[in-house]
């Protein structure tokens, strides 16, 4: 009996070891690591960062300007764990081929042909669509063409509505198509310097009490690939093309109203470029779209990645795209 209890008490402890010791096992979050890669289509180079199982959903990330993925590049591990992400650089952006803008003409068309393009050389076939400011151009051309393909929009600062636009912000964008003037074009030009993109883009919209939300990495990166006299002209270019958005407003409201995409708004309600406005009038084509205001501004993804990936990820849950 004696010998009994003892062996009772040994096998009691050596269990009891182990389920201390699996208590106190450390639990660790490791988000998938980042890829990034180049995709040949007809002789030049379209860059993209790549994370997440590919058997998962797919969300492809589509930049503003004067960014690149690496705008993304906080938002996409905080993603990847739960979803397979595509973030890419425009054609004439980042890491992307930039095509001489002398002998090649850029405009939202040709960046939306060579982004779809590169979707289809990776053989995605449906996704969701994430879109900030020129990434709003870009994703709605392609959506047009199919729009099935879209399994959900996130939209984030990406206007489609005349709301969003102060009646001077309209004549900006009009008188950029319209007047071919060399003052019009010096000051478009401007617009592309490293004053214009630190104050007029990046920390424009901030305060005091947020200013340093904002990493100086962004800019950083951005100037890094408008260095030359040649990368500058292809953003005028682009400038210059913008108005044929407002011109295709109509249209992308249209395609919204049809085709009722699921879809959430996530808006830095301090942009006074795209103003909250814009966001609010997405509900007159799409009345169960969610919306949501955050304290931040153009750039919501850069100060707000955490509240912003917390939306994406609930909002798909539960509209069971997992």
């Amino acid at each position: 009996m004696k010998q009994f209890a003892l062996i009772l008490v040994i096998l009691t402890s050596l269990f009891g070891c182990e389920n201390t010791s699996k208590e106190h096992e450390k639990q660790f979050f490791l988000p998938p690591a980042i890829t990034h890669n180049y995709a040949e289509i007809d002789s030049i180079k379209l860059f993209y960062r790549e994370a997440g199982d590919k058997t998962n959903p797919t969300i492809v990330l589509l930049h503003g300007y004067p960014s690149s993925s690496h705008s993304y590049r906080n938002l996409i591990p905080m993603l990847a764990t739960n979803y397979h992400v595509i973030a890419p650089d425009n054609l004439g952006s980042g890491y992307s081929t930039h095509l001489d803008p002398e002998t090649t003409t850029y405009t939202f068309d040709l960046l939306a042909t060579y982004t779809e393009k590169l979707i289809d050389t990776l053989q995605i076939e449906n996704y969701v669509m994430y879109m900030q400011d020129f990434g709003a151009p870009v994703g709605y051309r392609m959506m047009t063409k199919n729009p099935k393909r879209i399994e959900a929009l996130i939209v984030q600062n990406a206007n489609a509505y005349l709301e969003g636009l102060t009646p001077k912000r309209q004549d900006f964008f009009r008188s950029a198509q319209t007047d071919t003037s060399q003052e019009k074009h010096d000051f478009l030009y401007s617009l592309t310097s490293e004053d214009a993109i630190i104050n007029k883009q990046y920390v424009f919209d901030l305060d005091a009490t947020n200013i340093n939300i904002q990493s100086p990495d962004a800019w950083t990166h951005d100037l890094a690939f408008l260095k030359s006299k040649k990368d500058r002209e292809i953003q005028v270019q682009l400038f210059k093309d913008y108005n044929t958005n407002l011109i295709r407003y109509p249209k992308w409201q249209k395609m919204l109203r049809e085709n009722q995409p699921k879809t959430l708004i996530t808006w830095g309600k301090k942009d006074l470029k795209f103003n909250a406005n814009g966001a609010k009038a997405y509900l007159k084509d799409l009345p169960n779209a969610e919306l949501h205001l955050l304290d931040a501004g153009h750039f919501a993804a850069e100060e707000k990645t955490r509240e912003i990936a917390k939306l994406i990820l609930e909002f798909l849950s539960k509209n069971e795209i997992e």
